[in-house]
């Protein structure tokens, strides 16, 4: 996975555990878009600061997830739940049954909302 999209699905998670600075950079720089130079005028810092606050936010996210596993669970999870569905729709496909279709066409929509 592309760090930056790693970056920004960590601070989704866990963004609220960081300090507000930190998370408002990582935001801005991962999110919005925002250059370092962008975040250090609208903050009134340096962009070396913003560079380091970014990073030490950075780093505390990738300690939580490994720690806590947040993120690989919820992928793990999103993978298992594909894997499911298209076994499902292979049994459907298989078969002639209207009642077996119905149900699993609900499984399926349960499914789809879990993901």
């Amino acid at each position: 996975m592309e760090k930056k999209v790693e970056v920004s699905i960590l601070c989704q998670i866990y963004g609220k555990l960081l300090t507000k600075k930190q998370y408002e950079a990582i935001n801005d720089y991962y999110n919005n878009d925002l250059s370092l130079s962008e975040i250090a005028e609208n903050n009134n810092i340096t962009r070396q600061a913003v560079r380091d606050i970014i990073q030490k936010g950075v780093n505390k996210l990738f300690e939580f997830e490994e720690k806590l596993l947040f993120m690989k669970r919820t992928l793990d999870q999103d993978k298992q739940i594909q894997s499911i569905i298209e076994e499902l729709n292979k049994i459907k496909e298989n078969s002639s049954d209207k009642k077996i279709e119905k149900i699993i066409n609900n499984v399926t929509k349960e499914l789809i909302c879990l993901n």
